[in-house]
């Protein structure tokens, strides 16, 4: 039997899933959280390793003599020195397409927050604002109407195209860049642009690409520039992608409207993270892929992985 490790499974399952399916491949030790200098001693006879966001960088990796098999228990695999496992002959694999249909939700749930203010109204009302109204509505903020708006959507994969099939449920427009993986054909509606014209043109700005040196601080100073002074700016992609100082200096001088984030550059934040005290910015710390549904699926295609690596027929790997 292998000995298997999942290193921090919380996140996947605070409690409300099952590990079964795992247990049934091998010898299962699983850890809710582990300190990088714990990694070494608690996956010393490991030889799969799963992981969410502990890292396991090229010393881990060459320490750990019996490992066979990462499996990243998420999308993203920046925390794996992926070249260090493919010198060991180590498989590396990841779960590409479980949380589609969750993040572009969020994305929405954002979006018609900086819209509607919904906790804001919410809470004046149970305050006791509407009770000593003298009026029948009252409203703590400008109220913004989708239908007719333009998106923009910086990256066009599986997350991007559930988004802007949403968009388009809400009457807008969609304007898209990106890798030039996909063609107009595949999503009808969509202008294709290239990015400086989707900053200018569009009136909400919504980031679904992958963090790559290119794409490090892809929303700066200069770009924020090119948007709408009443545009609204929603990541849900990764952190990096914006300057984030650059961010809240448009957000405090007025040069943008709102922004709603989901990650952050560091997570969990510094308390000085500037926008923690930016102007019209919220921020939710980082729930758009953990939907009960997501998880369970989660699981069941990184239960899959493993099987399918054990069976000699890996899929999904990120490093051949």
């Amino acid at each position: 039997m292998l000995n298997i490790v999942v290193l921090d499974g919380f996140t996947l399952n605070p409690g409300d899933l099952d590990w079964a399916s795992l247990e049934r491949l091998g010898n299962v030790t699983i850890y809710e959280r582990t300190n990088a200098d714990e990694i070494i001693t608690r996956a010393a006879d490991a030889h799969i390793v799963l992981t969410n966001k502990t890292p396991m960088t090229k010393e881990t990796i060459s320490a750990l003599t019996n490992l066979q098999y990462i499996g990243v228990l998420a999308t993203g695999y920046n925390i794996i020195d992926s070249e260090a496992a493919k010198e060991r002959g180590i498989i590396v694999t990841n779960v590409p397409t479980y949380s589609t249909q969750s993040v572009a939700q969020l994305v929405f749930a954002l979006l018609l927050e900086l819209c509607h203010h919904v906790g804001r109204h919410s809470d004046a009302v149970h305050e006791g604002e509407w009770t000593r109204s003298i009026d029948f509505s009252f409203t703590k903020s400008p109220l913004i109407e989708l239908a007719d708006k333009t998106i923009g959507l910086i990256g066009l994969g599986r997350i991007g195209m559930q988004t802007a099939q949403v968009a388009q449920a809400f009457g807008m427009r969609v304007l898209a860049v990106g890798s030039g993986r996909r063609t107009p054909t595949e999503m009808p509606g969509v202008e294709w642009v290239e990015l400086e014209e989707l900053l200018e043109r569009s009136d909400v700005v919504s980031l679904h690409c992958p963090l790559t040196p290119d794409t490090n601080n892809l929303i700066n100073a200069e770009r924020i520039a090119l948007m709408k002074q009443s545009a609204f700016l929603i990541n849900t992609s990764r952190g990096p992608l914006i300057d984030e100082q650059a961010l809240a200096d448009a957000l405090n001088e007025g040069r943008i409207a709102g922004a709603a984030v989901d990650v952050l550059s560091t997570e969990p934040p510094a308390a000085d993270n500037p926008l923690l005290s930016a102007s019209n910015c919220v921020i939710t710390p980082h729930i758009a892929w953990a939907t009960k549904e997501a998880r369970e699926r989660l699981m069941e295609i990184a239960v899959s992985n493993v099987e399918s690596f054990i069976e000699g027929m890996a899929v999904n790997v990120v490093n051949q």
